[in-house]
């Protein structure tokens, strides 16, 4: 079975706030195995639009990471990120 990945490309519009959304999301992160791969951190523009903040999250398989999203814990989290921030988030199978 491959893995699945969340990529969620970010910018935080209030970042005290953000914080409850991080806090709010971890149970849901946590029940669905999620691996974080990259979280914020450096990064260089190559082509294209970039936001701020880029995530990379792993899970055991595509169903877990769609599972995690549609979550209730998972959507608590998600309707307070979308008040404090911008976001483009896909999930993508692994190899």
């Amino acid at each position: 079975m491959a893995k699945g990945y969340w990529i969620a490309r970010v910018d935080i519009r209030d970042p005290e706030r953000y914080k409850d959304y991080v806090a709010a999301a971890k149970p849901a992160f946590e029940k669905y195995g999620a691996t974080f791969l990259a979280r914020g951190g450096e990064f260089h523009r190559l082509e294209g639009a970039v936001r701020a903040r880029n995530v990379v999250i792993e899970f055991p398989s595509v169903q877990a990471a769609i599972d995690c999203y549609n979550s209730p814990e998972y959507q608590i989290a998600a309707a307070i990120r979308q008040e404090v921030a911008d976001a483009e988030m896909v999930v993508v199978e692994g190899v």
